[in-house]
């Protein structure tokens, strides 16, 4: 799977996209209707669903970059999706006593997810900037 985002990693920035979209649109709209069942104030939810858009914003311009960069696009993708979820679980401790068992079990499903997702693209990230490095140095050679 990994060698499919090496060679195409604007598949990867798409997916990455979508699911940001999702996000907003669960945090932004379906659990704000649900805050009573989750347990997590609107105000927590409306901030939490406005990251994802800058993901999304940040994957439509990677799309739409160069794929001479895509490495370091790709790493700067992984590193906001961790920082998202740090974000998430703080937010998440700070209303321990109101979050629901249902709070719990759709902040931890979307913070695993995502943390698969970012572990992956760090992974593609080192691998299209060793294989930019090695490219580059062949050309220097000849």
């Amino acid at each position: 799977m990994l060698e499919k985002f090496i060679s195409h990693p604007k598949k990867l920035f798409l997916i990455d996209g979508l699911g940001a979209v999702l996000s907003a649109f669960l945090l932004g709209y379906v659990l704000v209707k649900l805050e009573s069942l989750v347990g997590i104030p609107s105000k927590t939810l409306y901030f939490l669903a406005t990251l994802p858009i800058f993901l999304v914003i940040y994957d439509l311009y990677c799309t739409r970059k160069n794929s001479d960069d895509s490495g370091q696009l790709m790493k700067g993708i992984g590193i906001m999706n961790l920082s998202y979820c740090c974000i998430s679980i703080v937010f998440a401790f700070y209303h321990f006593g109101t979050i629901t068992i249902f709070g719990w079990t759709y902040l931890l499903m979307e913070i695993l997810i995502i943390i698969i997702l970012a572990i992956i693209e760090l992974k593609v990230a080192k691998r299209l900037i060793k294989n930019k490095a090695n490219t580059q140095q062949s050309i220097k050679m000849h």
